[in-house]
């Protein structure tokens, strides 16, 4: 698709300045800073890229304010993420769209209840008594357990596994290759072995819930492990049994959630964050990359480190660590001046 500066900027709802003429030029992409070209649109969000946009040779660029300095056309918006998401969409590939129908190779139980507008694609496996809601998308090689309920406009690529009994809402996304209601890594030591704990309930993945490709979502001993509303997960985490998480939470790649954890909402994990079992998280807590939970966080706190201490406390301790080294070579030289004082006595 390409579309002039003056109509993405009406597609966009966007002021537009400094056009230098180029208001009918012609977009077809969007670049970052340092490598859009002269067809290609990009955008500023802070101060800091200030500097590569008036070097940019971008035809346009999406920003909060006028940049004196850059000579493409400008799109002025009130928020250039909003902005950034559209032009994503305008210009996203054309990949072929699925056929609302049900492939031949997939197979399908008994009682299974399909909405309108299904798309079942090759090769997905359907067991007894599930339903699926209208607009839904069952990508290929995917497998849903029995007596599952999945909601309308959901989307599952391929090869995702659902095992029995889970509960998917409205508007869910669930990409490649993950597994939802999988048997939790729960084991009790008897007679000299270690012996798995049956885990008979459910997973309840709430509306407009989106999971990254490779996760894993154990199903809870009883009960139902509860994903909530609006909470996005990155890649490769795992999420074990009877975990509650509230809504609009954000869960980077590579976390790792013990049993029975409880998130309320809108918190936020960094990238390998690990939490201990059995440990609640308060609303709106932000817990930095790489961060290990032992304990209980009250609500609205910022922490990091292993183990979890306040944010600005960590970054304090890891300061002093970086001058260890110096402090030791000064400790040695302090060393070596006292011998050196106590041999001339």
């Amino acid at each position: 698709m390409k579309l002039t500066v003056e109509q993405l900027a009406k597609r966009l709802g966007a002021e537009l300045v400094n056009t230098g003429g180029q208001a009918q030029g012609k977009i077809s992409a969007i670049g970052p800073v340092e490598a859009a070209g002269e067809n290609d649109i990009t955008f500023v969000k802070s101060d800091k890229h200030i500097a590569a946009l008036i070097k940019s040779r971008a035809a346009a660029a999406i920003v909060q304010k006028s940049i004196e300095g850059y000579n493409g056309a400008q799109l002025i918006v009130k928020n250039v993420d909003t902005a950034l998401i559209e032009v994503l969409n305008i210009f996203a590939p054309e990949l072929k769209k699925p056929t609302r129908e049900i492939d031949p190779s997939a197979r399908l139980g008994k009682n299974v209840k399909l909405a309108e507008d299904i798309s079942i694609e090759p090769n997905a496996v359907i067991d007894d008594n599930v339903e699926i809601g209208e607009n839904s998308i069952i990508g290929s090689g995917c497998k849903i357990g029995e007596n599952t309920k999945i909601g309308k406009n959901c989307q599952l690529d391929s090869n995702v596994v659902i095992h029995h009994n889970c509960q998917i809402g409205n508007n869910v996304i669930i990409q490649a290759n993950s597994t939802i209601g999988s048997t939790g890594f729960g084991y009790s030591f008897i007679d000299g072995t270690h012996k798995l704990i049956p885990h008979n309930g459910g997973v309840v993945i709430e509306d407009f819930v989106e999971i990254g490709a490779n996760c894993c979502i154990d199903r809870a001993k009883f009960g139902n492990t509860i994903i909530g509303a609006g909470t996005k997960i990155d890649n490769l985490v795992q999420i074990a049994h009877n975990v509650v998480i509230g809504k609009c939470c954000l869960i980077a790649g590579q976390v790792g959630i013990s049993g029975s954890c409880k998130l309320g909402d809108g918190v936020v994990l960094g990238g390998q964050v690990g939490l201990a079992d059995n440990i609640e998280i308060g609303d709106g807590t932000m817990i930095s990359a790489q961060a290990g939970v032992a304990n209980n966080i009250e609500a609205g706190r910022q922490v990091a480190w292993t183990p979890a201490i306040d944010k600005r406390k960590a970054f304090r301790i890891v300061s002093s660590l970086m001058r260890l080294p110096k402090m030791a070579e000064q400790f040695k030289q302090m060393v070596n001046r006292i011998e050196e004082l106590e041999k001339d006595k």
